[in-house]
């Protein structure tokens, strides 16, 4: 798609988002389901579904809508701003699922817009957009957690690779992902943040294993990740060698931001009010409204932040979405808990998913940067409090 900004008005565009869905989402892609079980991650080793989650991703991608606002060059939709927004809210009213869910979307894309070269861009961005590799993020060490400039996995320089050796922790979904972006160290005497490089890596290379981590909910979407004497091309760098705290940096604002919204209804779904709509008891029908009423807040106050986004990054005020975001979805679940009771208490009862939904909102507050740790930035760099 060409730059629509210079062809349409916001009403035409509107118009012809809405005629285009309307005529390519299936019926069965119009549940509003953006569940964790629901949505559509691709990668090498994907299995659709269902035929319809196929030709929705596939019809999404060839007209750049998998990621509206990335240059069509990339596989994007050249959209402005705004138009994104009307995408979404058309979508919304349509009752359309998300075509494409992941770290390559959310996080690395960004990264590679901003810090990658022509060569990395043509070559991993069109495949995102599509679908074709799904990436998971190696930053997190059992040494380097919240303090993440203390990672020590270490790539030294053997000809024109990199050999690595060391472990991740809390590697989201690694053991289903085709490529990792990691961090790693590569000059031991310098300044813990100086000497780490921002590297891309592909799961399948000699010397890497994967070992899911089972979390109280019964899930395990988090993992171990081992190196040994993995061997990847200095071409894989993105940025300059020594200096992937940047791109590192850059790319937490990104998830910090794509954690606060996620899949907590702040980006569509029925509003908890109607979900508790059969709930007699008043006052937590009272709170259920209040906790909409506080999504929408929070939903208005993303869309405010991700047009600043397009002007720059949006910095430490990143940890303050993630902050209340996940804070937020945490709320809800433990309200559609209390509404379902004793029978939201059980493993395969009633309520599907609820429980095992409900326990794993509590990772929300450690993924990403733990709540305690946000509102330390906040405090220091948002507001400039004194130590």
């Amino acid at each position: 798609m060409t730059d629509q900004g210079a062809q349409q008005t916001n009403e035409e565009f509107r118009t012809e988002a809405r005629a285009w869905l309307e005529a390519n989402c299936p019926t069965e892609m119009r549940d509003a389901d953006n569940s964790e079980e629901s949505v559509c991650w691709g990668g090498r080793n994907w299995s659709f579904q269902s035929d319809a989650q196929k030709v929705w991703l596939d019809r999404m991608a060839s007209k750049g809508w998998t990621v509206p606002t990335w240059p069509v060059e990339f596989g994007g939709g050249g959209l402005t701003r705004d138009q994104e927004k009307i995408l979404r809210e058309e979508m919304a009213s349509l009752g359309a699922r998300v075509p494409l869910h992941g770290f390559g979307i959310g996080m690395l894309g960004p990264a590679l817009l901003k810090f990658g070269t022509e060569t990395q861009k043509q070559l991993y961005l069109p495949p995102i957009a599509r679908g074709e590799i799904r990436w998971c993020q190696g930053y997190s060490e059992p040494g380097a957690g919240s303090d993440l400039a203390s990672v020590q996995t270490k790539a030294e320089t053997v000809g024109d690779n990199y050999v690595i050796n060391g472990q991740k922790i809390w590697t989201s979904y690694a053991d289903k992902a085709d490529w990792m972006f990691a961090l790693v160290r590569t000059d031991r005497d310098a300044p813990k943040h100086r000497g780490i490089t921002f590297l891309l890596l592909d799961m399948t290379s000699p010397g890497v294993s994967t070992r899911p981590i089972r979390l109280i909910s019964g899930r395990s979407p988090f993992c171990e990740t081992f190196f040994d004497d993995v061997e990847v091309p200095r071409t894989q760098i993105v940025g300059e060698e020594n200096r992937g705290w940047d791109v590192a940096k850059y790319v937490l604002t990104h998830e910090r931001a794509m954690i606060s919204g996620g899949r907590t209804g702040l980006t569509g779904g029925r509003p908890l009010a109607s979900v508790l709509e059969g709930t007699s008891d008043p006052f937590l029908r009272a709170q259920a409204v209040g906790c909409d009423i506080d999504m929408m807040a929070m939903a208005l106050t993303l869309e405010r932040y991700k047009d600043k986004a397009k002007a720059g990054s949006i910095g430490d005020a990143s940890s303050m979405l993630k902050y209340y975001g996940t804070e937020l979805n945490k709320r809800r679940f433990e309200l559609m808990m209390a509404a379902a009771g004793a029978d939201a208490l059980e493993w395969n009862g009633p309520y599907g998913s609820l429980p095992t939904d409900w326990l794993r909102t509590k990772a929300n507050s450690i993924e990403g940067g733990t709540s305690e740790i946000m509102l330390s930035v906040i405090a220091k760099r948002v507001l400039e409090m004194p130590s």
